[in-house]
């Protein structure tokens, strides 16, 4: 049994931000509130107009429940812990918000990859599309998006939560798997297990899906070039929100990994903007990215 079981574990990154709190938990709560009520309002339009059931909207719908899933694993207990002076969570707590965060990393992209996968369907192969993408598909789509990344999470945790912790501090705001890992007693076959398991994660939830939406968006780049400039156009307006999304995420995550690996370098103030990079930017991007096409 793992004896950090029933630990506390301290942020002390917030000790470190002395009267600079009070700006910080303005400014998250209302971009986080502004955030949550925007996606849902996207949510609630995108539900009753049945114009918009469609498979890109129902994409859309699903990758604006994986960011509030996100921004809500982590804002709620960061804003209690910057009004608090109790800058601590449970090792029961801290696992279950890097499951969350870790579900909705995974889940994002392979959002994303289905939506890139839907472009270049209706882009590559217009005339089959209702049949490619056909309700049936699209369930089966949505199904392996959501519970692949669920339950290969779920194996990452469970051995992430077997190793022994050598420290009860983590240099962050919350909890992600990279900190918890870092403080750990690191020198086990499960430490080396876990290391090998989390590799093949990010290879299989992250590398893939980054390599299949690049190659989607050639493709429909070299169709489009062969194409009118109103086709064109058309074509670019389908696909520029959903890279921007892409883009924004795959940049804070890589910087994010960096991050946690020269944690000892890097200053707290480059914790706090990737943070919001990460969890609450995307969310905040969302409806205004996407809010024109729903009109």
């Amino acid at each position: 049994m793992n004896k950090s079981v029933g630990f506390d574990l301290v942020f002390s990154t917030y000790e470190s931000l002395g009267p600079r709190k009070y700006v910080l938990t303005i400014f998250i709560f209302l971009v986080y509130s502004v955030a949550t009520l925007a996606n849902i309002f996207i949510m609630v339009v995108i539900y009753l107009e049945s114009s918009l059931h469609k498979p890109m909207y129902i994409f859309l719908f699903n990758l604006i429940c994986c960011g509030l899933l996100g921004s809500s694993a982590v804002w709620p207990k960061v804003l209690s812990n910057l009004l608090t002076d109790l800058h601590t969570s449970s090792y029961e707590g801290c696992l279950l918000q890097v499951y969350l965060l870790s579900i909705y990393a995974a889940c994002t992209y392979s959002t994303l990859t289905v939506m890139a996968y839907d472009r270049y369907i209706s882009i590559y192969k217009p005339l089959q599309y209702h049949n490619i993408m056909n309700p049936r598909k699209i369930k089966i789509w949505l199904m392996l998006s959501n519970l692949i990344p669920v339950f290969s999470v779920a194996g990452q945790i469970y051995l992430t939560s077997r190793i022994p912790l050598c420290s009860h501090s983590l240099n962050k705001l919350f909890c992600d798997n990279l900190s918890v890992i870092n403080i750990s007693c690191g020198t086990s076959s499960l430490s080396l297990l876990s290391n090998v398991y989390g590799l093949l994660i990010i290879v299989c939830l992250s590398v893939l899906p980054t390599f299949l939406i690049v190659v989607s968006y050639a493709k429909i780049l070299s169709v489009s070039l062969k194409v009118s400039k109103n086709s064109q156009s058309k074509a670019l307006g389908t696909c520029i929100p959903h890279l921007i999304i892409f883009i924004n995420y795959s940049i804070a995550t890589i910087f994010s990994v960096i991050y946690n690996r020269l944690t000892m370098i890097m200053p707290n103030e480059m914790n706090i903007f990737l943070s919001v990079q990460v969890t609450l930017l995307p969310p905040l991007l969302h409806p205004v990215i996407y809010g024109v096409r729903t009109k």
